[in-house]
């Protein structure tokens, strides 16, 4: 394996900035989502008990706050069991959640991961180097 100190400094510059500009690109549409999905994401999950406490500050406590609503909706939506568990989702909710909006939330989702395994590659390029 060639160590990271070998490539191009362009390369490496391209290589190691990618996982910041996801993670801008992921609170962009975090952010997006929050202002111009919220409402319909509150409707589809109506019945369920996190909506129920929180939907009407969901949206209105500042912009960190909205941010981390998306999250916990998007794992709710993405890895329903505990949720579910839990009581915070209905599972009828779960089952009628409009595919486009749950398409949204799930590329959010993966645009993050796939961030956060890039950090990690690089973590590890740059500690065998």
């Amino acid at each position: 394996m060639t160590s990271i100190d070998n490539w191009h400094p362009w390369v490496a510059i391209i290589f190691m900035g990618c996982p910041i500009l996801l993670a801008y690109l992921t609170l962009a549409y975090s952010l997006y989502l929050s202002r111009c999905h919220l409402d319909a994401i509150k409707d589809a999950l109506k019945n369920s008990r996190y909506i129920y406490l929180w939907g009407p500050s969901l949206g209105k406590r500042g912009l960190i706050w909205s941010l981390l609503e998306i999250s916990k909706i998007t794992g709710m939506v993405a890895w329903p069991k505990a949720s579910i568990q839990v009581g915070e989702l209905d599972p009828v909710d779960l089952e009628n959640f409009p595919p486009h909006l749950k398409r949204r939330l799930i590329i959010n989702l993966t645009v993050m991961t796939i961030g956060f395994i890039w950090m990690i590659v690089i973590a590890v390029l740059l500690e065998f180097r």
